[in-house]
């Protein structure tokens, strides 16, 4: 099987040695993206629903790089630092999908450098 790597400049930096997503089998495998400023390590300020709100544009950024859609999206593992943030993450997440929706699992975790949360995703995009 062929493996591509997705690496968008409009992403924020890897903090480790992984690829933003790779491309296999008519899959995009996006790593966990955290709410970082396109190009830096910096997290941005604010509550929860500006951490969804980067954390979604960066996401987005990355599957345009592969030639995909938020529509594509089939799969969500959704990490929040604290379960009582649910609420406002959806509000935010929502807004960037439509039905029928991704499968999702939402779990509570920790997570690195004052993130509130992580998200990675799998997208099955056209051919």
């Amino acid at each position: 099987m062929n493996k591509k790597p997705v690496y968008p400049d409009s992403a924020p930096l890897p903090a480790g040695p992984y690829t933003h997503a790779i491309i296999a089998g008519g899959f995009v495998f996006v790593s966990g993206q955290t709410p970082e400023k396109p190009g830096t390590d910096e997290i941005v300020d604010g509550g929860i629903k500006e951490h969804t709100r980067q954390v979604m544009e960066n996401i987005k950024s990355i599957l345009a790089s592969a030639n995909c859609t938020m529509d594509d999206i089939v799969k969500v593992d959704a990490h929040l630092a604290d379960m009582k943030d649910f609420s406002g993450f959806n509000e935010i997440y929502g807004e960037y999908l439509t039905k029928p929706y991704p499968a999702r699992i939402t779990v509570q975790s920790v997570l690195p450098e004052g993130a509130l949360l992580e998200l990675s995703i799998t997208a099955k995009c056209k051919e």
